[in-house]
């Protein structure tokens, strides 16, 4: 696994986020990692690590994922990050 720089959730809309070239079975391994990330967010106020694609590289945020749209995912107080430019998803 490669560090990446963690960024704070609160800080998250600062990021210049762009897609991650993933395959098609990596993107829906995190879809569904995100379904679940949502669901423990939920039900037991659970938080992920998230990697997710930046112009500066590879950052983290750790957080409760609260909904999943489509396109984003979105956390406390409206924060959001685009769903491609997500590259992992650690739910332990």
């Amino acid at each position: 696994m490669v560090a990446t720089i963690l960024v704070e959730k609160e800080n998250i809309n600062k990021e210049h986020f762009c897609n991650a070239d993933l395959n098609e079975s990596i993107k829906n391994e995190i879809n569904k990692k995100l379904f679940d990330a949502m669901m423990l967010g939920n039900t037991h106020h659970h938080k992920v690590n998230i990697e997710f694609q930046t112009t500066e590289g590879i950052k983290t945020v750790f957080t409760t994922v609260w909904a999943t749209t489509d396109n984003y995912i979105i956390l406390k107080d409206g924060k959001y990050i685009p769903i491609n430019s997500i590259v992992y998803v650690h739910l332990d």
